[in-house]
């Protein structure tokens, strides 16, 4: 059996660590995912509307090796800005690629739309999101809030608040495996009209409720619903972490986060549509100082999706209201 790590949290990976920042007036912010070594990352894109920071460096082709952080942000492109509060942050700090006397950060990141969710977005000439970063890099540590914080702050999905998640699981082999997630789906993540999430069978313990799944399954189960209006229907993307203590190679990290969008579409009915950006960084940080045997790697792709879809569903459980909220929250559905 697949046990949860002590805190339930990607920073249960070793050398992890998480800061979110957000503005309630906004309805926005972002979450910053600082490696305390250098880490060997990949990404991988699947949703047909994607906004990118220094993705194509991750590929597996290409010279860098090792990043320094990851952002999630709210705010649209506008909030690719926060990258570069989080790489202000890095270099105070001496953090970089070492390029002659130079340091260079390097800070990949993804954005989701959160603009239309009645929060203000009237901030004048520059958009908010580089201090955001740069407060959130600040703020890493390894207990972080879940729901309605960082980059889920303003985060929806269809008829619901969504929201940021965070999972762990533990392998029989004492591996680590951990997920993060910024959930603004264009789909649903509850099955039908109940308060039943489509994650359910993964949960461990009660972690978003303990409901297990419907018996039997409503009718209206497979029915596709997504966010109704014109201008919700473009308002989405969920982005997300998968991390692991493994030592892998670029080409393994990169198939890891293609293992975790399994868990998306576990958890998100329907995911990955052409009115998503959906998309998962994986991150190996090989503080276990263990390669993986090729049974092992096979047990951990498949942890990274359950584990994802752990996280999806955690990060609408935990979702809380405020004022202007378009939609309600999970805890007061009945």
């Amino acid at each position: 059996m697949v046990k949860a790590g002590p805190r339930n949290l990607i920073t249960d990976v070793p050398g992890v660590r998480v800061g979110n920042a957000s503005d309630s007036k906004l309805k926005s912010g972002c979450t910053v995912i600082l490696c305390e070594n250098p880490a060997t990352a990949a990404v991988q894109v699947l949703g047909g509307a994607p906004g990118t920071r220094e993705t194509d460096l991750l590929e597996p082709h290409n010279t860098v090796e090792a990043i320094n952080a990851l952002v999630l942000s709210g705010g649209s492109a506008f909030g690719l800005d926060s990258g570069s509060g989080v790489q202000a942050a890095l270099r105070e700090m001496g953090v970089g690629f070492a390029v002659g006397t130079q340091r260079i950060p390097i800070v990949p990141g993804a954005v989701l739309f959160d603009m239309l969710n009645g929060g203000d977005k009237n901030w004048g000439r520059y958009p908010p999101y580089r201090e955001l970063g740069y407060e959130a890099a600040h703020s890493a540590s390894s207990d972080f809030s879940l729901g309605t914080a960082g980059a889920g702050t303003g985060a929806t999905v269809n008829e619901l608040k969504g929201g940021l998640g965070s999972a762990s699981a533990l392998l029989q082999s004492g591996t680590i495996i951990g997920a993060l997630v910024a959930v603004n789906a264009l789909g649903m993540v509850t099955v039908g009209q109940s308060r039943h999430f489509w994650a359910a069978p993964f949960e461990i313990g009660d972690e978003f409720g303990g409901l297990g799944l419907p018996q039997p399954l409503p009718r209206d189960a497979v029915k596709v619903r997504t966010k109704f209006s014109d201008a919700e229907r473009d308002a989405n993307t969920t982005i997300g972490v998968i991390a692991t203590d493994l030592i892998l190679t670029k080409a393994q990290t990169k198939r890891l986060a293609i293992a975790a969008h399994d868990g998306y579409a576990r958890a998100i009915w329907p995911a990955h549509s052409p009115f998503d950006g959906d998309l998962v960084f994986a991150i190996a940080t090989g503080s276990s100082g263990k390669v993986p045997e090729l049974t092992e790697f096979i047990d951990l792709c498949a942890t990274a999706a359950s584990t994802m879809a752990r996280a999806v569903a955690r990060g609408v459980h935990a979702a809380t209201p405020a004022d202007n909220d378009a939609v309600p929250v999970w805890s007061s559905l009945r």
